[in-house]
């Protein structure tokens, strides 16, 4: 197979919006691509969907397309946080010009797009702990995850030492099982 046609990198859309990449999202970017884990900590409204965000779409963007399937899961612990990331992070894919579908899977979602998600899950799934362990349920969830190549844990501060943290480290550990080149943000 080869590579996709040029598309502008995630640095191009910066430019084209008159951005300039931060130091940390530079080097998270960076460290994606190499392979890496890592933590991102920066001062609200600086940029840390695009910095946690940008390397998977890079590395998407610079290899040969892949089966459909979820590529990111995106944990949120509030939902109302869910919207602004879906809005940030389908903001970039259109940007990049990358189809990756974006979408949301909470105890609000409508049964309606729950019945959607159950026949193909988007590549940007931004969910809660308690909803991916729900998916996780689901007979074929090993088949749905296998594509996953980052999970990132939106105010992983917020969840430390609590149920719901020990709920992301328990799903953490099942993803990198089933995908088992997920990187960790």
């Amino acid at each position: 197979m080869q590579p996709r046609s040029p598309q502008p990198s995630v640095r191009a859309w910066f430019a084209s919006r008159g951005w300039t990449p931060n130091a940390f999202q530079a080097e998270t970017w960076a460290a994606y691509l190499a392979g890496g884990d890592g933590l991102v900590q920066a001062p609200t409204g600086m940029g840390k969907t695009f910095a946690a965000l940008g390397g998977a779409v890079d590395e998407a963007l610079n290899s040969p397309p892949g089966p459909r399937g979820v590529r990111v899961v995106w944990l949120a612990p509030i939902r109302a946080l869910a919207k602004e990331i879906e809005s940030s992070a389908a903001s970039l894919l259109a940007g990049v010009g990358l189809d990756w579908q974006v979408g949301i899977r909470t105890g609000d979602t409508p049964p309606s797009e729950r019945a959607r998600q159950r026949l193909q899950l988007p590549e940007v799934l931004i969910t809660t702990p308690e909803s991916l362990h729900l998916l996780f349920c689901q007979a074929d969830h090993a088949k749905r995850f296998a594509t996953c190549a980052l999970l990132v844990v939106d105010e992983w501060h917020a969840l430390l030492g609590t149920k719901r943290g020990v709920q992301v480290e328990l799903a953490a550990a099942h993803l990198k099982r089933v995908s088992p080149n997920c990187r960790t943000w």
